[in-house]
């Protein structure tokens, strides 16, 4: 672990990460905001991901949105990499004690963490949306389950992800307990997020602690901000 990070975790007893994307792609998961994701999109499915992955676009083209969000969103074989193992292992020595991200990959509680606050859901919860009946990761992708590429459920219902498309309100009950973690932190590490995504970003003015660390390989808008900025793979600075 890097020894400045080191330090400051230290001295620390409240200590709470936030990450984005960044922290998914060292597991081989792409960031679809990328260039190179909305170039692969527009040429491949002919819409934007963030046209795909709205609400409307939802409702009206949902075929195409599952064939988007199978091929591009769901890796059932990535694994954690060492930047979950180093934040699962704060939490378990009380140093880290809310755990919010940005990602739907669920790989933080592969890792072992448990007080996780997911801002945009996650793509192994599923639900019908008649009757309400979850369902899991691996039933949504096994085709003999959809009917036209559309997971369905038992009773005839369309399942729908649990995930924040664009369109749609984060979770209150997620921004609430998000924030409020925020605002009791001592010191809270960022990780991973070019903190452009609203309002999940905007948690970022909850903190009122002594340390403001910022993990990330580009300069972001709160660089300036921080007690300490390192612009390197989030995996490489948290490994313990």
């Amino acid at each position: 672990m890097d020894i400045r990070l080191k330090e400051l975790i230290d001295k620390s007893e409240n200590i709470v990460f936030f990450g984005g994307a960044g922290v998914s792609t060292e597991s081989g998961i792409p960031d679809f905001r990328s260039e190179k994701g909305l170039y692969h999109a527009k040429q491949v499915y002919g819409y934007s991901p963030e046209t795909m992955l709205s609400a409307t676009f939802y409702e009206k083209h949902c075929e195409t949105f599952y064939k988007y969000y199978k091929e591009n969103l769901i890796y059932e074989d990535a694994e954690p990499n060492a930047a979950h193992y180093a934040i699962a292992e704060l939490e378990r020595q009380g140093k880290i004690k809310a755990v919010i991200t940005q990602n739907i990959d669920g790989l933080h509680q592969k890792a072992g963490s448990v007080n996780v606050y997911e801002l945009h859901g996650s793509v192994l919860r599923n639900f019908c949306r008649s009757c309400g009946k979850a369902y899991g990761l691996k039933y949504i992708m096994e085709d003999s389950n959809c009917a036209a590429g559309v997971p369905k459920c038992s009773c005839g219902g369309t399942i729908k992800p649990d995930v924040v498309l664009y369109e749609e309100a984060l979770k209150d009950s997620v921004i609430t307990g998000a924030a409020e973690a925020i605002s009791k932190a001592d010191m809270m590490i960022i990780g991973g997020t070019s903190l452009a995504v609203y309002p999940a970003a905007g948690l970022i003015n909850y903190f009122r602690g002594e340390n403001l660390v910022l993990i990330n390989r580009d300069v972001t808008p709160y660089d300036n901000r921080a007690d300490l900025v390192i612009h390197d793979s989030i995996g490489k600075v948290m490994k313990l």
